[in-house]
Formats: C-alpha cells, sequence, structure tokens
C-alpha cells in the first residue's frame, strides 16, 4: 500500500512535472479536465469497465471502494449522459473516495463543485442512463494512450491527470523531485539574469542548424 506521504507528494509535485519525470509518459489525452480547476488529486485507482449511458455499475463501484481510492471509469467516451451526478457524489464522499475520472460525461456540476469532490472527465451532459448494463470492477482499462491498472496511482489538478504505475512510486517521486529543483534552479538563473532559456536548454546548436544564429 503507499503511503499518504507520499500521494500527498505525488499531488502537490503536480501532473506536468510527474508526466515528463516519467520520460513524457502516463498522461491522460488533453479531453480529460477537472470540473473544478481548483482541485488537486492522488489516490490509488479503483478502476470501473462500464456500459455506455448506464450507470448500475457506478453505484456497485462506489461502495467496493476504500477510503483514498480514486474512481476511474471507462465509461467509452459517450457524451449523450452523464452518468455520474449530486446523489453518486454524495455517496462517494461518504464512502471517502478521494475523487472521480471518468471517460464520458457527469452532470450536478454545480453541486459537485460546491461539495468540494474532485471530477475529471470529457465533459458535462444532462441526459440521464439507465441501471440495467453488467460491468466489471477492478480490471485493466485504457482512457485514450494512457493504460490504468487496480492499485496504480492516479494524479489529477488543473493541467490534467497522469497515472503512475503502482511499483513505480519510488523512482517517480525521487525524479520528479530531482527535476524540479533543477527548474527552480533555472527560474532563479533567469530572475537573476545570469543565463535564458537557450543557454539553460542548451539550443544554440540546435538553432545554427537552422541558421537562426
Amino acid at each position: 500500500m503507499i503511503s499518504q506521504e507520499k500521494l500527498i507528494q505525488l499531488r502537490d509535485l503536480g501532473t506536468a512535472t510527474i508526466y515528463e519525470a516519467q520520460g513524457a509518459q502516463g498522461a491522460f489525452d488533453h479531453g480529460m479536465k477537472p470540473i473544478d480547476p481548483t482541485v488537486r488529486m492522488a489516490g490509488p485507482a479503483l478502476t470501473v469497465d462500464v456500459r455506455p449511458a448506464d450507470n448500475l455499475m457506478l453505484h456497485y463501484a462506489v461502495l467496493q471502494a476504500r477510503p483514498g481510492d480514486v474512481l476511474v471509469v471507462d465509461a467509452k467516451g459517450f457524451m449523450e449522459a452523464g452518468p455520474w451526478g449530486d446523489v453518486l457524489t454524495l455517496q462517494a464522499m461518504k464512502q471517502g473516495i478521494a475523487g472521480l475520472v471518468i471517460h464520458g460525461c457527469v452532470r450536478d456540476a454545480n453541486l459537485i463543485i460546491d461539495l468540494g469532490f474532485p471530477v475529471f472527465c470529457r465533459g458535462l451532459s444532462i441526459k440521464g442512463t439507465g441501471k440495467n448494463q453488467p460491468g466489471k470492477v477492478n480490471v485493466p482499462i485504457s482512457i485514450g494512450d494512457a493504460v490504468i491498472r487496480p492499485g496504480d496511482i492516479v494524479v489529477g489538478d488543473r493541467d490534467g491527470l497522469v497515472v503512475v504505475a503502482h511499483d513505480e512510486v519510488d523512482r517517480t517521486i525521487a525524479n520528479s523531485l530531482a527535476r524540479e529543483e533543477k527548474e527552480i534552479k533555472q527560474r532563479e538563473a533567469i530572475e537573476a539574469g545570469t543565463s535564458n532559456t537557450l543557454e539553460l536548454l542548451n539550443l544554440g546548436d540546435t538553432l545554427k542548424r537552422f541558421g537562426l544564429v
């Protein structure tokens, strides 16, 4: 089990830093964004594979979750239904769920934002859903190019989402901290006027190749 301290570290490091520290790996596509850009989230994935326009398995999955889990739902990118709303949000918060990621839409966005529950989705839809179709819980799923396995750590903030493999957490944190320290020094050099981005990123030879210097 990943400690709460490490989850907080990942949350605070941020998605862009983690993505770069992983060798430009693990990012969800740009269409997956928070309904409230002020939220930050990190937690182990409880994955759910559902049928479009049906939320039976969401009601089931919420009750299977442990405190701190992030519900990661493949709703097949269907945009003409909102299988998640205020009632499921209240139940999720009662279970201690850390947030929702859904490859699809939600509704009742204002109420969800007022409750302070982190939700990352593809869009909003007021249309309702059925409660008739089976699905799967705790199986590997894909959202865009990102593959999420049960227990992998999902981190979200205003920039988007990134997944960290469960067994790569320590290495990712170490690499992220090193990258953050390097960027701090770069910003300090720019602010002090002792360097510029071309020098810091060693772009001189590339510019020469294009005849720009």
